[in-house]
């Protein structure tokens, strides 16, 4: 039965990691050499022209810093907000703090094509349009939905003994959440902040809407823009997404063992 699961695991694990191949197969290979042999065929020469023309052109080494800058910093501010709305509803017993959750679960639902024009038109209005701290403000307060669903769930279970030993101290509430609460969930932060990095950087549609000056897109635009109504390079576009899906990956081996730690952590709290 280990066999089994094994060779059922690796197969998974060659299903998964065959677009990355694929993606790596083309990346190295020459516009002719591609249009001969297709996109399965063997490179018989290892060609960067694709991804020196791609990184040049679109001027990835900015892109890249944009897309590192906007997405730590939804994750810090997404955290952050994330945990004060937990901490008032969880441990501080707002009044309707159901209903409060109801909320925050309709904005983890509602799909961002139907508030898109909302959010252009009130960056317009502020003075944000085409700013990264528009994206930032945008993306922080969209995750901190599922943020403060996730860690009001878990500060319910939060030990009470805890927080009345602390309250009997006279520790103030702001005392109660940095020094008693956040060392303890430490690791599902940890955990949290990862999530909201990913799932920043892997953003399309609105840095696309909101970003519209050059120096200021991101890696997914960048991306996007490899194909248009009347050019298509697929040696240029594998170039692009293997550009693209290097960062992420290098981002999840550094904190992998963190990611397991707080998953871990998790669990057996």
């Amino acid at each position: 039965m280990r066999w089994v699961v094994l060779a059922i695991l690796i197969l998974l694990l060659a299903f998964t990691l065959f677009p990355f191949f694929l993606a790596l197969l083309n990346a190295v290979k020459a516009s002719a050499e591609y249009a001969v042999g297709g996109p399965l065929s063997i490179p018989r020469s290892i060609d960067l022209t694709a991804i020196e023309k791609f990184w040049t052109v679109s001027e990835f080494g900015r892109k890249l810093l944009n897309s590192v800058v906007i997405s730590l910093a939804v994750s810090v501010l997404g955290v952050l907000i994330s945990l004060f709305n937990a901490y008032a509803i969880g441990v501080g017993k707002v009044p309707g703090s159901r209903v409060i959750l109801v909320v925050f679960l309709l904005g983890i639902m509602v799909p961002q094509e139907s508030i898109i024009y909302p959010l252009y038109y009130m960056a317009k209005a502020s003075g944000l349009y085409d700013t990264q701290l528009s994206v930032i403000i945008i993306f922080a307060v969209l995750q901190s939905a599922f943020g403060t669903y996730l860690l009001s769930t878990v500060l319910n279970t939060f030990p009470k003994e805890i927080l009345e030993a602390a309250e009997m101290d006279g520790s103030t509430h702001w005392k109660t959440l940095w020094f008693v609460v956040v060392p303890m969930l430490r690791p599902t932060l940890m955990v949290l902040g990862t999530f909201f990095f990913i799932w920043t950087w892997n953003e399309f549609l609105i840095p696309l809407v909101m970003l519209v000056s050059n120096n200021n897109q991101t890696v997914s635009v960048a991306m996007g823009l490899t194909r248009g109504q009347n050019m298509s390079d697929p040696v240029l576009q594998a170039s692009a997404a293997f550009l693209g899906i290097v960062p992420t990956v290098i981002f999840f081996l550094i904190f992998q063992r963190t990611l397991t730690r707080g998953i871990a952590a998790g669990a057996v709290k």
